[in-house]
């Protein structure tokens, strides 16, 4: 069984943080003042990209046969040891799990030989607290996280609080910008190549639907516009399936815009979800954008004039910090250490792990728990 104990630590900690929920084998080192002291990413871009997306069991592999060459050679650069090191982190979940297993045993392997606290980190709530590794940004505060497995919009109130306003119903906007570029053929990973092709792309040439704009709520879906692209690619292509570059580029520049307006659509209601919640705030409002749907540059603009309209400031990482990284997992790591909050060796990976456990589920629930 999970259990955490709390014992005030002191300042100054330095966490190493451990991630792979997903194609990423990724390590870093993160002191409590918010310096990086090393931040190691390893790609499996190669081993998936013939597949157009992320197969597990390859993913699982390459984890297993790399996590401790990345955990060295981040140690390596950080120049210190084991024994400088205050705790470990490592993501618990949510994600595929062969992988999450992989981090989560790496890290309570680390933990056990070395007596050191091991801290269970939530995938979400890395992406959901990275904006305070590089800024000084204060609780409570507005989050719209979208990344390829996750789209919510959610009131970070403190480290472990978090109010989930706004869900996907189905897909998430990564997955979505994912299935579309390899619906169109450009390859895997899907966003960069999507913005990329519509930068030449006509926004307004094909009318894809807007899912759940001006509806009440702030739920987002994505599936019936990622129906709509099919079906204009199917129109477009020729007897040999291919379809024109100008048509790709206008497709990728059309779903692009439809995908930007649900999203905005959605945060302005959020937005006012958040100040009836909050009441008057005594400062501006935060509103962060984390996920590597974030690195999007299309809606960060759109987002910071949302924010400028709404009277809110606009936070984001940086683009390194918005994909998957060990930099963020060592800081929520850092967060909870300095709260005293460490884990049993006995805590379980979780494929399924929601950060607001308390909201009702809106795309099912099975053996492994809830749906994040």
């Amino acid at each position: 069984m999970k259990r955490m104990e709390k014992v005030l630590v002191k300042k100054p900690a330095t966490i190493l943080g451990i991630e792979t929920s997903c194609d990423e084998t990724a390590v870093g080192i993160v002191t409590d003042d918010g310096n990086i002291l090393a931040n190691e990413v390893l790609s499996q871009f190669k081993a998936h990209e013939p597949y157009g997306g992320v197969v597990p069991e390859i993913a699982a592999r390459n984890h297993v046969e790399h996590v401790d060459l990345v955990i060295a050679k981040a140690l390596e650069n950080a120049k210190i040891g084991i024994d400088d090191l205050d705790a470990i982190a490592a993501t618990a979940g949510p994600g595929l799990i062969g992988g999450v297993m992989v981090g989560t045993v790496a890290g309570k392997a680390l933990a056990l030989g070395t007596g050191k606290p091991f801290i269970a980190i939530n995938h979400l709530e890395g992406h959901a607290l990275s904006i305070r590794l590089t800024e000084a940004v204060d609780f409570p505060y507005l989050l719209l996280l979208i990344s390829g497995g996750h789209c919510q919009l959610l009131s970070i109130n403190g480290v472990g609080d978090y109010l989930r306003l706004g869900t996907t119903l189905d897909d998430a906007a990564g997955e979505a910008f994912d299935k579309t570029a390899k619906l169109l053929g450009l390859g895997f990973p899907g966003g960069p190549k999507i913005e990329a092709w519509a930068k030449e792309g006509r926004p307004d040439r094909f009318p894809f639907p807007r899912p759940l704009c001006g509806k009440p709520g702030a739920d987002f879906s994505f599936s019936g516009l990622k129906t709509a692209v099919r079906r204009q690619a199917d129109q477009l292509a020729n007897d040999n399936g291919v379809i024109a570059n100008q048509d790709v580029s206008d497709i990728a520049a059309s779903f692009q815009a439809a995908v930007c307006d649900c999203l905005l659509d959605r945060v302005q209601t959020a937005m006012h979800m958040f100040r009836d919640e909050h009441g008057a705030p005594s400062r501006t409002p935060a509103f962060v954008v984390a996920g590597g749907v974030a690195s999007n540059q299309l809606i960060r603009a759109e987002l910071k004039t949302c924010c400028s309209r709404e009277g809110y400031s606009f936070h984001a990482p940086p683009l390194w910090l918005c994909t998957d990284n060990g930099a963020m997992i060592a800081w929520a790591g850092i967060e909870r250490h300095l709260l005293g909050i460490h884990h049993d060796l006995d805590f379980a990976s979780r494929a399924r792990w929601p950060l607001d456990e308390t909201s009702e589920t809106k795309i099912g629930s099975g053996k492994r728990g809830a749906k994040a």
